[in-house]
């Protein structure tokens, strides 16, 4: 019996909702150790040993928090204190923010900027600073200026953790119409969160620009008859329409797919098409996240992966999450091919 997504509806509890926000898989054994700085590149180093100097400061805060004061009550927590990694793409900031992660004690947070606002509208504000309010740090991957709503809603967050002793390491991410092609620099960020610039080291990490890498062609895709074939030969894999899934997609809380393709060993989708509207797109970007993190091949017929997200979109403000999915999809087409040539 083929398995559909639109028929999989998780519950995510909030306890689990915060316990899901780890590193991707692959990096999940990551260490400072692991990273290897390009010689070419002087930042890199140095940002290595910025990284083990911010962990040393969030353990020490960890233990401050935790001594007790007069009548054994807890004393009034130190402030938090955070790190800003500014780079381009390919450099290696992420591997340091999962860095940090493994190093400094439980409890503590990895996601992207996307997946924390998905807290926050999922839990509610309140919630959401009481669950993450004893962690001794929040790594946040990717951190996006492209919705002023999101952008003043996360400095809120991180302004209310951090004064609750809360440490905060972020990277950057894309701001389109900046710099020519869109990556913001570390002015922009502090700005944003104004409350907390002083808070803030902020650290260059430079490298080869992959910028300007064009993405790897759109396999062709295929037909019917072979994605169906596919999908019933392997009993985790999943079968739907592109219009099935997206209005399944349309029920769930985005907090919700990773427990949607959980288990899963393939994704096929049928009649893919260009998305009708920017709603429908956002959350297959979200999905695409989702498959990329867990590394699920998706496999496709109907038009090509790089079509799904018009002209018009991609050329506008939410560009380089457009570019990001598209360029997640593609890559997750290939393992699926690397899987048919075994």
């Amino acid at each position: 019996m083929t398995l559909h997504l639109k028929d999989r509806n998780p519950t995510v509890t909030p306890e689990q909702m915060v316990e899901q926000l780890v590193p991707p898989e692959m990096f999940s054994e990551v260490s400072f150790d692991s990273y290897i700085p390009d010689p070419n590149e002087p930042t890199q180093a140095a940002a290595v040993q910025t990284g083990r100097r911010f962990v040393a400061d969030v353990i020490k805060l960890t233990k401050q928090r935790n001594k007790k004061g007069l009548f054994g009550r807890k004393s009034t927590p130190p402030h938090g204190v955070g790190l800003y990694l500014d780079g381009g793409f390919g450099v290696g900031k992420t591997h340091l923010l999962a860095s940090i992660f493994h190093s400094v004690p439980s409890p503590k947070s990895f996601g992207t900027f996307v997946e924390y606002t998905h807290l926050v509208g999922a839990l509610g504000f309140n919630r959401c600073v009481e669950y993450l309010s004893d962690h001794s740090v929040l790594c946040i991957d990717e951190f996006e200026l492209d919705d002023p709503g999101d952008t003043m809603v996360m400095s809120r967050l991180l302004t209310e953790l951090a004064a609750r002793g809360v440490s905060i390491v972020a990277t950057s991410n894309t701001l389109p119409g900046q710099l020519g092609e869109g990556r913001f620099a570390a002015q922009d960020f502090l700005r944003e969160i104004n409350k907390l610039s002083s808070v803030f080291e902020s650290v260059r990490v430079d490298g080869p620009d992959y910028r300007h890498r064009d993405l790897p062609p759109a396999p062709d895709p295929l037909t019917d008859d072979e994605l169906i074939a596919i999908a019933e030969a392997d009993p985790t894999a999943t079968l739907d329409t592109f219009d099935a899934l997206s209005e399944h997609l349309s029920k769930l809380h985005p907090s919700r797919y990773k427990q949607l393709v959980e288990g899963i060993s393939k994704v096929c989708i049928s009649g893919v098409h260009p998305a009708d509207n920017q709603t429908v797109a956002l959350r297959i970007v979200v999905l695409a996240d989702r498959l990329y993190d867990a590394g699920i091949p998706v496999l496709v017929s109907g038009a090509k992966l790089d079509e799904i997200f018009t002209p018009e979109m991609v050329a506008g403000g939410y560009r380089k999450k457009y570019l990001r999915a598209t360029s997640r999809l593609l890559a997750l087409s290939r393992f699926a091919s690397a899987d048919a040539a075994k």
